[in-house]
């Protein structure tokens, strides 16, 4: 496996980019972007870049906040995330830069994209799929799923799966319902997991570091949901 670590400019400011590839492989394949939690561009999201190519796909990891910006406590993390979550377009715009850097990678079929995400990361893919982002399809772990600019019919490209932990607090079931609302109206192909006992952050093997309540990894959550993710996208790159 090859993996290399690169920056890329956007809007004035640099971001971190990781990227992992099966070299044995010959020919153009998809491309599937991974986009971190609050906890910036560590070594989760990495590894899950490394996982996808394992499956046979370009993995690519984003930093997400710029300058690989690492969060130690939420103090730091939830003002940032607030600012992008209340300007949608620069926030779009923002994730569009990290895609671009996925679909011009030379062993990447650009017709063939993906994204997954976790926390933070299932809100960005949430929010190309809204933004009607050329992808084939998106996987949202554990993120929230209410929306400043909801989906609107026809607008919306990619297959989405949700992944989303039954004992979430964060994303209770409300919120989950008034999502499946939204896809509907959209007119979106989409899908929601509901993992019975899981909280919030069920992927992310350092959840129980942070003593947070109401966020832990789920063994089991965790490798369902991975499991999900490979049949979605190998139905989603399939067309």
């Amino acid at each position: 496996m090859r993996t290399e670590d690169f920056d890329y400019n956007h809007a004035g400011q640099s971001f971190g980019a990781y990227v992992a590839h099966d070299e044995t492989l010959t020919g153009k394949r998809p491309g599937v972007l991974v986009i971190h939690d609050l906890w910036g561009l560590g070594e989760q999201p990495k590894e899950r870049a490394r996982r996808l190519a394992e499956l046979g796909y370009v993995g690519l990891a984003i930093d997400l906040f710029g300058d690989r910006f690492q969060p130690k406590a939420l103090t730091e993390a939830l003002p940032i995330v607030g600012e992008m979550r209340a300007n949608s377009r620069s926030f779009r715009d923002r994730l569009r830069a990290g895609l671009d850097q996925l679909a011009n990678h030379p062993e990447v079929d650009s017709s063939r994209l993906g994204a997954i995400g976790f926390c933070l990361g299932g809100i960005s893919v949430l929010e190309l799929a809204r933004d009607g982002a050329d992808l084939s399809g998106v996987v949202c772990f554990h993120g929230n799923l209410d929306a400043v600019e909801p989906a609107q019919k026809g607008g919306v490209k990619a297959k989405v799966l949700v992944c989303t932990g039954g004992g979430d607090g964060i994303v209770p079931d409300a919120q989950v319902s008034a999502f499946q609302e939204e896809m509907r109206n959209a007119d979106v192909d989409w899908q929601v997991n509901v993992y019975g006992g899981a909280e919030h952050s069920f992927t992310n093997i350092y959840a129980d570091r942070a003593g947070i309540p109401g966020v832990s990894y789920h063994e089991k959550a965790d490798r369902r949901s991975w499991d999900a993710m490979r049949g979605f996208f190998a139905e989603a790159f399939a067309g």
